[in-house]
Parts: C-alpha cells; structure tokens; sequence
C-alpha cells in the first residue's frame, strides 16, 4: 500500500501542527500514521504478549491498593469464616480481603492470574513463531536476545507474584527455592541467608519480592518490550512469502487506521476473554491451601506451568552429592536448577550466531522461511519443545502416577529414559516430516495440483486430471531459498587448494553442521500443465520429472538477499 494512500484525518494533523510548532513532532506523527504493517495472523501473538503485560499493569495496580506485603502475624476474623480464627500473616490476610471483602477484587485477581498466565503462553508461542520461520536472523538477532530476557524476567515476575499471598501452595515453592539457593555450590548457604534474611523462612522475604515484583522486573520488561516495539519498527517486520514480497518492500496495511483499530479491538477482545476466564475459571483459590506453616506440605502441589520444567527437572534427578574441601555439593539440586534452563536459554541466545557461522549467510533477511524449507532448525525446535515438554510433565509425576495408578518412581524412570529419547527422535522425524513435503512442493511445481476428477482414456487407463499452480501458490513454494554448501572438511577449492575453513576440529564441525543446514530436496521450476498424464500427475516440464526422483542434497548457491533497508 503507497503512502499516498494513507489520508490523515483532520484531527490528527492538528495535533501534529501543534506538535511542530512546539517539538517539530509532526513528521514523525505523520511517519507513524503512514508506517506500513504485514498482515499475518502468526504476528498476532505477539500483540497478545503485549497487551497481556497491559492488563497486568492495570490489574497489578489495582490489586497493589489492597495487598499489605507484611508477614507480621495476625489473627483472622474476615468473611471467610473457615479460617476464622487461625493466626496468618497480614500478607495472606489482605489476600483474603481482596477476594471475599473488596468489591470486584476476586475477580481482578483472577484476571491478573490469567493474564500472567496469557503473557507467558503469548512469548513461548511467539518465541516459537520467530524460531521455526527464522525470523531472528541479520538483522534482528538483538530483538532475539530480548525475547530471551524478556521470557526469563516473566518466569522471575510470576515467581514472585504468586509467591506473595503467603499460602501454603506458594510457601511450598518457595521452600523449593531455598533449596535451589542452598544448592549453589560453596556459596548457596549465603545466597539463601541473604534472600530470606535469615533462617527460613524468616520475616522479610515478602517484603521483598513485593518490591521486586511491583517495581524492579515490570520496569525492565516495559523497558525492554518498548525497546523491542522501537527496534520492531526501525528495522521493519519481516514478512511471510507471498506474491508480491521481497527482501526490498512491505506489504500490508498503514499503522492508521488500519493496524490502529486492530490493535486496539484485539486488547478488548483479551480483556474480554481474560474476564471471562476469570468469571468462570477458578485459578489459585488460597483460601482452600490456608496460610503456610513450614510444618506441612500437600501433594499435587505444582507451580504455574512456565515453572513446571525446573519443578520437573528436580524430581528427575537422582540423589547425587560430593564433599568438596570440606563444602556438600549436591548435584542433584545444582544440576536440575541450572542446566535444563541453561541448555534452552544459552542454546536459544546464541543459535543465531551459530546458524550464521555453520551456513555463511550474512545476507539481511526480511522474508520467513517456511519451517519445511529449514528441516535441522525445524527439527531441533521440536526436539527443544520434547525436552520443555518432558520437564513440565515430570512435574506432575505424583498427579500422572496417582491418575493412572502406576508406581510414581515408573514415571520418573520413563521421563528419564524421555528425556533423551524424545528430543532426539523428534528432531529426526520432524526432519524426515520436512523433507517430505518439500518433496511435496517440487511435485506441485512439476506437477500441478491434483482436483481429484478421474477420466477414462480410450486405452481404458484412468487418470487424474491436474491443475497448474496459480500465481500465489507457485510464489510461496518458489520463495525456498538455500545456503550455499561450504568446502567439506579436506576438499580443494576452485584453485586446487584446501580451504581455510575447513581445516582442524572447527573446520570439520562446521562442515558437519553446514550439511545439515543444506540438506534440501532440490526444486527445480517446473511448469505443471494442468493434465493428466498416465499416473495422474500433471505432465510438467522442469527439472524435478518425478517426485520419487527429487534428490536429497545440498543446495549450490546461496539466493538470500543482501540488501540494507533505510
């Protein structure tokens, strides 16, 4: 869509006249409004994201009103008449206040629960968009990183958050985290003392996730999301592959009013869903858990999911611990917390990089790929996911045993033996998935589509008829675009010498690893005629003649652009 097409409403070039005159504002208001949006519904996660964190921040406002974050303790005589009596802290108190004594405040509270939960589901999914399209690379890698930290501080923010009320559910987990702190090697005993300010599980740690939670971690992720939403709109949103779209243009719809009033009924529309949830949907009722003791515990005790893998990943493990001048290690605390999340985050922060070093593109990417165009990056996504997966469940073993009456050490023992079998089959399936249909598309190239009417030739053989790609299909299968093979470990360039790169254990590894990026099925410009040839197929002309033909290789030239957009 041109500019020109975009008319400013009368309105709003006052404001900008009035900003000019004043700021020199009314170009960049006038920039904004022209700003030009793909139109994809994958994009729409990360509004999601967005306008969850609002609602969190207005919810969380509200709710800040009511909670006193103290745990002094105090004697219950509230509406809940089934604690009446029992001897809490005011933390706990002025949680119950909240649900059964404030108008409207059990249904704000749930709200912000769910939207906690919303906000965390959005990243991980829009996360996973970005990933298996490829969106992070050249030249997005650091809006990549901030999804990473942005996803790390939520977990962090939801910790504390439902750590605050006090109950025994939350009090439960936050034995587990002093756990966790104590088993940081030499140094966890201090690291626990510090956070809790003595003896667990002393007087001030509510106070203090209070602070973090209401101050600290939303002003970093409001920072990083408009530090995010600002570099987004620098650089320009990538787009899908379509007809039309190349690494130089952007097809879409202007910010105003387009992409304006879409934004503005998609936060409606998840305030409403939000509210509806809460309505009907009972998340996190503390008042059935009552105030924590460290004298009792409760089975089916589960964090919120996005904790779930590191809850899972401690009752994995098995009991390991070693003396070490004169300190216990317990590895089977230290490892849980800090490698799981270490492999996925680390692995995460810097595939970019790796994916840049193994395939040698450089190129500016504006253009996704589609995840079967990219079968080893398609494939190590679902083996991530598998390994997430096999974390979460493991958290629930008790819940999994109890439900289907096994022995609950049954169920750690198989999410043991998952732990490696999943992942690794995963990534192997999914890229003989992707593959396939690869195959798929250079049949419909050479091909046609098949419209499933069968007709009887004279010789008595029977056909089906095809029909030839039209211009916007043929346009997203030809968008597949390779990089380009690199020397194989000992191989001779053009002038009959060994290549640089590809000496020593480096040059081997990333041999090894550019074949898997280029491992393709080879797609050749087929042109399908649309009739039925003998096996049914289209009798194309291009240079995939059979499906069963298209050979499994390396791509020869690397296609991607190398443009810079301004």
């Amino acid at each position: 869509m041109s500019d020109d097409a975009v008319k400013i409403p009368a309105g709003l070039s006052g404001v900008g006249g009035w900003l000019d005159d004043r700021f020199h504002g009314a170009r960049g208001v006038r920039v904004l409004m022209r700003k030009v949006f793909p139109d994809h519904w994958s994009f729409m996660l990360g509004e999601i994201a967005l306008w969850s964190f609002v609602i969190l921040l207005l919810t969380g406002t509200w709710l800040a009103l009511f909670f006193v974050p103290s745990m002094n303790p105090v004697v219950y005589h509230g509406s809940y008449v089934k604690l009446d009596g029992i001897r809490m802290s005011e933390a706990y108190q002025s949680t119950l206040n909240i649900s059964f004594d404030v108008r409207g405040g059990l249904l704000i509270r749930q709200i912000h629960h769910w939207a906690a939960d919303l906000f965390m589901v959005a990243i991980m999914a829009h996360m996973l968009r970005i990933f298996f399209t490829g969106a992070y690379r050249k030249p997005r890698e650091v809006n990549w990183l901030i999804g990473i930290v942005l996803f790390t501080l939520g977990m962090l923010e939801g910790l504390f958050g439902y750590s605050l009320p006090d109950d025994q559910l939350s009090g439960a987990g936050l034995r587990i985290t002093e756990g966790v702190a104590q088993g940081v090697p030499i140094v966890g005993t201090y690291i626990a003392y510090f956070l809790f300010g003595g003896p667990f599980p002393g007087n001030v740690i509510v106070p203090r996730m209070y602070i973090i939670h209401v101050l600290l971690i939303p002003g970093l992720i409001l920072a990083l999301v408009t530090a995010h939403l600002f570099i987004m709109f620098h650089q320009k949103h990538t787009q899908m592959p379509a007809l039309g779209n190349t690494e130089k243009n952007v097809t879409g719809q202007p910010f105003w009013p387009y992409f304006l009033l879409k934004g503005q009924a998609w936060f409606f529309f998840i305030f409403g869903a939000l509210a509806v949830l809460a309505t009907f949907a009972q998340i996190n009722p503390v008042w059935l858990y009552g105030p924590y003791t460290p004298l009792a515990i409760s089975s089916a005790s589960q964090p919120d999911f996005y904790m779930g893998i590191l809850e899972g990943s401690l009752r994995m493990m098995p009991a390991w611990e070693i003396n070490f001048l004169g300190h216990t290690i317990s590895f089977s605390v230290a490892i849980p917390a800090l490698l799981p999340l270490g492999i996925i985050f680390t692995g995460a922060a810097l595939w970019p990089f790796f994916e840049q070093w193994a395939t040698g593109d450089r190129s500016v990417h504006n253009i996704n790929d589609r995840p079967r165009n990219a079968p080893a990056r398609t494939g190590l996504g679902v083996a991530a996911v598998a390994f997430y997966g096999v974390l979460w469940a493991e958290g629930a073993n008790d819940v999994i045993a109890n439900a289907l009456q096994i022995p609950l050490y049954t169920v750690t023992w198989i999410s043991r033996v998952a732990i490696f079998a999943l992942p690794i089959g995963g990534y192997f399936v999914t890229k003989r998935i992707c593959l396939g249909l690869q195959r798929k598309d250079a049949e419909l190239l050479t091909h046609g589509v098949e419209i499933g009417i069968i007709r009887q030739l004279p010789s008595g053989e029977f056909v089906e008829d095809a029909r030839p790609l039209t211009d916007e299909e043929r346009a997203v299968v030809e968008a597949k675009k390779v990089p380009a093979a690199l020397p194989a470990p000992g191989e001779d360039d053009a002038n009959g010498v060994p290549a640089p790169a590809a000496r020593g254990m480096m040059g081997w590894a990333r041999g090894v690893a550019n074949r898997a990026f280029t491992e393709t099925i080879e797609v050749g410009d087929g042109h399908g005629n649309g009739h039925g040839h003998g096996n049914g197929h289209g009798n194309g002309h291009g240079a995939v003649a059979d499906a069963e033909h298209a050979a499994v290789g390396s791509g020869e030239t690397g296609e991607t652009g190398s443009h810079e957009e301004h």
